[in-house]
């Protein structure tokens, strides 16, 4: 019995550490198996890493636009007051009038500039696709007359408002007058003209678009030395032969709006191709599938003497396949 008790303690003690050194061998195995640890600061601190590369699409992206700031698609809000009533200018165009926010020092002589000059040129010549060409600029190629903008229903009939500047310190009104009788032959002036609220429905599709003669003036995008009402104003004098210092500018930001690459145009154009719309008609009651084309900028374009005609729709359907 001693002996095997003797044996049986020997057995005990060499299990023990066989199992000890067992243990110690699986601890170390463990123990390089598992990732390293950190502590939470420095977890903390590696959450907080900017990232390591960025996408360059979005670091180049701009802000999202504004429409008083860019040429984008002019609000189709109503204008329920004189001081809103929609001009059709836009926002923002290279060469822009010099901004001041000091009162004119001598506004009488200004007015009597407007009234000085003389015809220097003659009228425009009309081709067989409808687009009218200036031989003193023939860069400039509108295809809707003052005549035709007028009498088919443009700035909410409150164009030729009276128009107090801010700028001049006077009110401006009668100067409709000036044009050629037969421009406004027949119209309701007081609705077409001199309407002192903006009225929608007066325009050829129904929508209101632009912004106000007033905010252009803020803005310092009024010309006062030439014209006090902007764009259009200008566009008047020029078909009647007035040539001055500012065709150049004006004629700039047409091209840029209904040009050949101009963003309305082009946009206009894009609207048709995208409702697959291949045909277009000018006016009347049968005006065609294009009737209802994205009445906004309709809208505008005519405010800048453009309308789009079938062989530009024609150009566009080729360019886009």
């Amino acid at each position: 019995m001693g002996t095997l008790e003797q044996r049986r303690q020997k057995n005990i003690k060499r299990n023990a550490i066989l199992l000890q050194e067992l243990e110690l061998e699986h601890n170390h195995v463990k123990q390089e198996l598992q990732p390293p640890r950190r502590s939470a600061k420095k977890w903390r601190k590696l959450d907080i890493l900017p990232p390591t590369r960025s996408s360059a699409r979005i670091a180049s992206a701009s802000a999202r636009p504004d429409y008083i700031e860019d040429t984008g698609p002019p609000s189709s809000r109503a204008k329920s007051s004189a001081g809103k009533a929609a001009t059709g200018e836009a926002s923002r165009v290279p060469s822009q009038a010099p901004k001041s926010n000091s009162p004119h020092p001598d506004p009488e002589s200004i007015r009597t500039r407007w009234k000085a000059w003389d015809s220097v040129a003659s009228a425009p010549i009309r081709d067989s696709f409808g687009t009218y060409h200036f031989a003193s600029h023939p860069d400039f190629t509108p295809n809707k007359s003052p005549a035709d903008i007028i009498r088919e229903g443009c700035f909410g009939g409150s164009y030729w408002r009276p128009l107090y500047s801010q700028r001049l310190g006077i009110t401006i009104s009668d100067d409709w007058r000036e044009l050629p009788a037969d421009w406004t032959a027949g119209l309701d002036v007081d609705q077409y003209l001199v309407n002192p609220e903006y009225n929608a429905q007066i325009n050829k599709h129904g929508v209101a678009c632009g912004q106000s003669i007033e905010a252009w003036e803020a803005s310092g995008w009024i010309a006062h030395e030439h014209d006090v009402r902007g764009w259009f104003q200008w566009y008047c004098r020029f078909w009647m032969g007035r040539r001055c210092a500012d065709d150049e500018r004006q004629i700039l930001r047409w091209k840029r709006c209904v040009g050949e690459t101009g963003r309305w145009r082009r946009t206009l154009l894009k609207q048709y191709v995208m409702r697959g719309i291949r045909s277009v008609f000018d006016d009347g009651e049968d005006a065609g599938e294009g009737r209802d084309v994205s009445p906004v900028v309709s809208q505008t374009c005519l405010h800048w003497a453009y309308e789009v005609r079938q062989e530009a729709l024609d150009q566009y359907w080729v360019e886009r396949r």
